[in-house]
């Protein structure tokens, strides 16, 4: 049943069982600490720079006559 729906929802009921009901909120509690990057608020220049590029970039067809 790997991969499947139902199989994703048998082995979250299996990590809750084994490791609490709060398993998946300390897992991703541990991920989000161990980020060093800052992401884009650490340089908010080059966040300015990279949301101009992204919006000049169309994603509507070219409709040629």
């Amino acid at each position: 049943m790997a991969g499947t729906k139902k199989g994703g929802a048998a082995a979250a009921q299996t990590n809750k069982s084994k490791y609490g009901s709060d398993f998946y909120a300390k897992i991703g509690a541990i991920g989000g600490k161990k980020g060093r990057t800052g992401g884009f608020f650490a340089n908010r220049e080059l966040a300015r720079i990279a949301g101009a590029k992204g919006g000049r970039i169309s994603r509507r067809t070219k409709k040629t006559a």
